[in-house]
């Protein structure tokens, strides 16, 4: 049984002795005569719950409990007061005080008040710990050591508790925008709801109004029978990413306004309207205030996307990053591969470090990991590493028989299909020459399952 933590803060004597003596049976009980005294206290041992008379000497009570609020937020403190002063109850409340008692005491209207405090607490520990849980089975792994990053960091535990707060994350393709919206998302009041992602760059603009808010059966020609739920109503109590959302139509941009203002929305060809919650996490890595001033993007929109913004600096504007989460991928991958990487050379090191990205985190670890595959250990030693390397990979010498040469189109016309196997063959023979014959690997960098390239090679042998 969870023994709880309480303070007892009241300038008089029978006071202090009469709650400390009514309570000390069921909780543990430390009592103190001003509020000084309370304070210096709280900073060795956080107590569960503070009982805190507005009346004392010195500092006040309403000043202690705005201290305590501020540096101890989750403590929940009872105010004490010997006649009920409204005006001094409502500053207590607007602080944050849980609620008040009065004196002469009750002491089954006190063991109520601090009973329901206490469940107050025991649920919130439950909802932590539940929300620690889910942290970490969906981690999202955000890299680097630099400030910038941490500081990023920072606002996403500050501005996660919200649960509906609309948020957009700008920034070059590949800084780790998703994940943000997942670190968001796992660390909001939403985390048991789900986390939709919608990227509006790869639905056509005729489509993406049905695919944020569905439809109506026979709204259009193609429509589903029974209709559709848009990603916004599968997000409902939870989090809905909108990535890319600069590629938003300008049909669809009024359309979610709208649902950003009232919470309301109607699906494609239908009448009825329909509320629901969930916040809007977007990401974009165009240049929005241009779009807005050539009419591309909503300015009214805009603003109300970017209650808060969050901007990720580019791989290259923190170079104190590149070799830290370049040694995470190597880690990532000597797992996966079964290599055995400890290291990378000197010369991989600097290059790493003063190698131009243009693809941000995304290219470095495609780097990382096509090298894993085609060097051995235990020192990565990456030749040359320039943005033809970065984009195609290391140069491997292959006998001309498994080298594919395509034939002119000439007016005769070819034979398609044959042209096709044969270059199918010839990538799926390259890559397990580069695999050395491992076909788990070569199916990974022809981007098939195992049981695909298996199916295939049979064919072909």
């Amino acid at each position: 049984m969870t023994l709880y933590s309480l303070y007892i803060v009241d300038d008089e004597k029978l006071a202090r002795e009469g709650l400390s003596m009514a309570l000390q049976k069921d909780y543990r009980v430390k009592a103190f005569k001003d509020a000084e005294s309370v304070m210096a206290a709280i900073k060795n041992e956080q107590p569960d719950l503070v009982l805190l008379d507005i009346g004392l000497p010195g500092i006040t009570g309403i000043d202690a409990l705005s201290h305590i609020k501020q540096n101890y937020p989750d403590t929940i403190v009872i105010m004490i007061t010997a006649y009920e002063d409204i005006e001094s109850v409502v500053a207590t409340m607007k602080i944050g005080a849980y609620d008040y008692i009065l004196k002469p005491f009750q002491i089954n209207a006190l063991l109520m008040t601090i009973n329901n405090a206490l469940e107050t607490i025991s649920l919130r520990k439950e909802i932590q710990h539940l929300q620690e849980k889910a942290l970490q089975e969906n981690q999202p792994v955000i890299l680097g050591e630099s400030n910038a990053i941490q500081s990023i960091m920072e606002v996403v535990e500050k501005v996660a508790r919200s649960a509906d707060t609309p948020i957009l994350i700008t920034g070059e393709t590949g800084t780790g925008k998703e994940l943000i919206a997942k670190a968001i998302h796992y660390r909001s009041p939403n985390y048991k709801g789900p986390l939709i992602t919608l990227n509006c760059a790869a639905i056509p603009k005729d489509l993406i109004e049905s695919e944020l808010f569905g439809h109506e059966k026979g709204a259009f020609t193609g429509a589903a029978d029974r209709g559709k739920h848009g990603m916004v109503e599968k997000a409902s109590g939870g989090t809905l990413f909108l990535d890319e959302v600069g590629d938003l139509s300008t049909e669809a941009q009024a359309k979610l306004l709208r649902f950003l203002e009232n919470g309301e929305f109607y699906k494609v060809g239908g009448t009825q309207s329909h509320k629901i919650k969930t916040r809007i996490v977007s990401a974009t890595n165009r240049d929005l205030s241009k779009m807005m001033a050539t009419n591309h993007f909503r300015r009214d929109l805009y603003y109300r996307l970017a209650v808060i913004n969050i901007k990720v600096p580019s791989l290259n504007e923190r170079r104190e990053d590149i070799l830290p989460i370049a040694k995470y991928f190597l880690n990532a991958y000597n797992k996966k591969f079964g290599k055995a990487f400890t290291h990378f050379s000197p010369e991989t090191a600097s290059s790493l470090i003063n190698f131009q990205y243009t693809g941000n985190v995304r290219e470095l670890k495609n780097l990382i990991e096509r090298y894993s595959l085609l060097l051995s250990g235990p020192e990565m030693n990456i030749p040359e590493i320039t943005p033809q390397t970065a984009a195609e990979g290391a140069n491997v010498t292959l006998s001309s028989e498994r080298t594919c040469h395509l034939p002119p189109l000439i007016p005769e016309g070819i034979d398609f299909p044959k042209v096709m196997r044969n270059i199918e063959k010839t990538y799926m023979m390259n890559a397990l020459t580069i695999t050395n014959g491992n076909e788990s690997q070569a199916s990974r960098l022809l981007n098939l399952s195992r049981d695909q390239f298996r199916y295939r090679i049979k064919a072909y042998r």
